[in-house]
């Protein structure tokens, strides 16, 4: 029988949460560590749908998922992490699962932050000498048992490999990036879900899976709020994969795209997109603590008064946040779509500087309603 890290490994799975770091690695170093594992089924980003769907359809494969890394442990350490109150953690309730209830906080389904909780911190982000998978401590000096964060579709992934072979796995998506992965589409389409997808394929055919691109349609996120905003034009030349996705800033992420509503005002949408990732700071970094607020008032000004000192101000901000400053990747995440939007919504800060902006939440729609 195939070691399940080697076969890991010659499939080339990758974490399916965002970060994309090689399974085989994470499950190698969790063994030798005899480290506890956290599901983590949160679906923690704005928009995000597809850990709820694994554990909805393929309870019985995920749970194969965490045995063959575990190595038949699962009863007696593992974690099965979702928002407290939701069908995910009812679900992992009614299996007899172990259910780690986490606040419907952005940060608090951050990977760390479930680690805190489990040793029975807050879920807040841990800084992080190594990875917690080796032990460690926190802030505080409390000692950190070795512990891994695997997401629900990573584990269901790892039961599929195991069934079907490595082989089968890599017949899907990129040499890259190989392997089925899911997707949730939402937002201005006909047919909102979970869809099963692979890397390589243009995003137009991602979208036509929901039921297509609208003609009206201008914009689309792509990854949440941690993501970009993309105008019509770009989607329609992109492809979803690591590099199509990288020409603009972005990565395929956690797996979701939204797409917005033509009738609304898209530096509205922005605006409260940024204002909300900046009322969800941990509130224990500076970069959260005061630089979140700091960009969203900024933007507040440029959007509602767009000329050179709003516009240098706001540039200024958004520099401020690089070098990875603070215990996890929220502020970089934010930032993130910030620029995008800055970067595609140039006309339509204009209109709304001037109050000639006629969508829906613009400064002039009142006139007209």
């Amino acid at each position: 029988m195939t070691d399940i890290v080697e076969l890991l490994q010659t499939a080339g799975l990758t974490g399916r949460g965002g970060a994309a770091f090689s399974s085989a690695i994470k499950v190698k170093a969790a063994r030798e560590n005899k480290a506890r594992l956290i599901v983590n089924a949160c679906d923690g980003e704005v928009g995000a749908a597809k850990d709820a769907w694994v554990v909805e359809h393929h309870l019985p494969e995920l749970l194969e998922g965490v045995e063959l890394v575990t190595g038949g442990r699962r009863n007696a350490k593992t974690l099965f992490a979702a928002h407290r109150d939701s069908k995910t953690a009812r679900r992992f309730a009614d299996a007899g699962l172990r259910v780690l209830e986490t606040p419907e906080r952005y940060v608090s389904s951050e990977e760390t932050s479930l680690i805190s909780l489990a040793h029975g911190g807050q879920a807040r982000p841990m800084a992080k000498r190594a990875p917690f998978v080796f032990g460690g401590r926190d802030s505080q000096g409390k000692r950190i048992r070795p512990t891994v964060v695997l997401n629900a579709e990573t584990l269901l992934r790892v039961s599929q490999i195991n069934r079907y072979g490595a082989d089968w796995f890599r017949s899907f998506g990129t040499t890259a990036e190989p392997g089925p992965r899911l997707v949730a589409v939402g937002g201005h389409v006909e047919r909102r879900g979970v869809y099963e997808a692979e890397a390589g394929l243009r995003l137009t055919s991602v979208l036509a899976m929901a039921g297509g691109l609208a003609p009206d349609i201008e914009y689309v996120g792509v990854g949440g709020m941690g993501g970009v905003l993309l105008t019509a034009e770009e989607v329609r030349s992109a492809t979803w994969d690591g590099p199509g996705m990288k020409r603009f800033g972005g990565s395929m992420g956690p797996g979701l795209i939204t797409v917005w509503n033509p009738r609304d005002c898209p530096v509205e949408v922005a605006t409260r997109m940024i204002a909300f990732g900046a009322g969800e700071s941990a509130g224990q970094c500076g970069p959260c603590m005061f630089g979140l607020p700091a960009l969203s008032r900024d933007w507040i000004a440029f959007s509602e008064n767009s000329n050179r000192e709003t516009h240098w101000h706001l540039v200024r901000r958004l520099g401020q946040f690089s070098g990875g400053r603070g215990a996890c990747g929220h502020p970089e995440g934010v930032v993130r779509f910030a620029q995008s939007a800055l970067r595609v919504l140039g006309a339509e800060l204009a209109k709304h500087a001037d109050n000639s902006c006629t969508k829906a939440g613009g400064r002039s729609y009142a006139k007209l309603a």
